[in-house]
């Protein structure tokens, strides 16, 4: 079974996704990083692929990923990283990237590397979900990947049924109409309080502007989980070389 399936069946509430983008602060510091926050209990670990023109988000992504392509990470270094740590972590990582870049890549290709470095699913803003279903789903399945889509205080309710129909992992919630990176939480709570009131049947979980305590214990007031960015990366930026500590302590600041 796929990690993000086993994880779902035995935990549906409470969750907490952290995201790092791959090849930040410095190129190995990938595999320190997944395993840390393995050890430190998070439930799903979001590897972000560093990427020139990233259209959701803010400063602080943007500036690690130029970073991380300066450190030379790429698609193939992060698979081998990906693949040199999968037996060591048990919880469920999913890759963020955008679709240019996977079909750079090589659609099938790009699937069977993350089948192989042990990913469990996918999140491609870009990618509408039309031309996921229509193109794109056999070939998801075959390599037992899940996928994730977005929704937005934009979104319609037709739409967001239509998204919640589609995804197979779980329905990254966008708390405002914002990029990334916001220190302080701005939900649209009317949004919100929709979306809990549509009684979404797929796992969801509420990422942007999601910091401190008492923001993740919000989300959950309307969600299944919160999700973690830039507030994380900000983490790394001033841990000073000592990473583990770093993580150890801002994560414990979340409980």
């Amino acid at each position: 079974m796929n990690k993000l399936e086993q994880l779902f069946s035995h935990k549906n509430k409470n969750l907490i996704t952290i995201y790092t983008t791959a090849g930040y602060p410095n190129l190995l510091d990938t595999p320190v990083i997944l395993k840390e926050l393995d050890k430190n209990s998070i439930d799903i670990i979001e590897v972000g692929i560093p990427y020139s023109d990233p259209l959701a988000d803010g400063p602080t992504i943007q500036e690690t990923s130029e970073k991380a392509l300066a450190n030379g990470m790429t698609l193939d270094i992060l698979f081998e990283q990906l693949n040199s740590v999968k037996e060591e972590i048990s919880a469920p990582i999913v890759l963020m990237g955008y679709y240019n870049q996977v079909m750079t890549f090589g659609l099938e290709k790009f699937l069977q590397n993350c089948e192989a470095s042990g990913v469990s699913g996918l999140i491609l803003p870009d990618m509408p979900y039309e031309i996921y279903l229509a193109q794109h789903k056999a070939l998801f399945e075959k390599y037992n990947q899940k996928v994730t889509f977005l929704i937005t205080p934009l979104t319609s309710e037709k739409r967001i049924k239509e998204i919640n129909d589609a995804t197979s992992g779980f329905v990254y919630i966008v708390s405002s109409s914002a990029t990334t990176g916001a220190t302080t939480s701005n939900y649209n709570e009317d949004f919100l309080e929709n979306i809990k009131s549509l009684g979404l049947t797929k796992p969801h979980q509420i990422g942007f502007g999601i910091s401190t305590k008492e923001d993740v214990e919000k989300a959950w007031n309307y969600a299944n989980g919160a999700i973690i960015g830039s507030a994380f990366l900000r983490v790394l930026k001033q841990a000073n070389g000592n990473i583990s500590q770093a993580i150890k302590s801002y994560i414990d600041s979340l409980k």
